[in-house]
């Protein structure tokens, strides 16, 4: 490359890889963090199962391992391979599972294994990725759970939030 031309400054910073799994319902990305074991593959499965009950489009990101980097004021979530369409489910295994290259993270789902907190503070409700602030939400990690992490997708996403 002659020593005139310069390449273009990068957008996005260096991705970390995280223990999570990331989805998609419509626009939004949503990562599921917690413990080995702790139901994030099972909370994914069953978000994406509850979305496209009620017609909205959802689709697998990424499963056990998930390469984050922000993009400007945004949280990119992306496969890592080669897990690329893998899911685990319990009682089955690694099975096959339609995924999608990128989503922007607009939700973070903390598996905290107990009863959640009935009233969290505001600054519960919010963390940082990255360097991106983003709304959080902290679940038992229980069949039902879907429905809340749903109706706190749609609430953060609303238009004018």
């Amino acid at each position: 490359m002659s020593p005139d031309v310069r390449r273009p400054a990068r957008a996005t910073a260096a991705a970390e890889r995280i223990h999570a799994t990331a989805i998609t319902v419509g626009e939004a990305g949503i990562l599921i963090r917690g413990a080995s074991g702790s139901g994030k593959s099972s909370l994914a499965l069953a978000l994406i199962g509850l979305a496209r009950q009620s017609g909205r489009f959802a689709r697998l990101v990424a499963d056990d391992r998930v390469a984050v980097s922000a993009a400007g004021e945004r949280l990119l979530a992306r496969p890592v391979a080669p897990l690329e369409g893998i899911v685990e489910r319990r009682g089955l295994g690694l099975t096959p599972e339609p995924f999608t290259g990128a989503a922007v993270v607009r939700l973070a789902v903390d598996l905290i294994g107990e009863e959640p907190v009935r009233m969290p503070e505001p600054e519960d409700l919010v963390d940082s990725l990255a360097g991106v602030d983003l709304p959080r939400l902290r679940v038992a990690g229980r069949p039902g759970d879907e429905r809340l992490v749903l109706a706190a997708l749609d609430l953060f996403t609303e238009p004018g939030s």
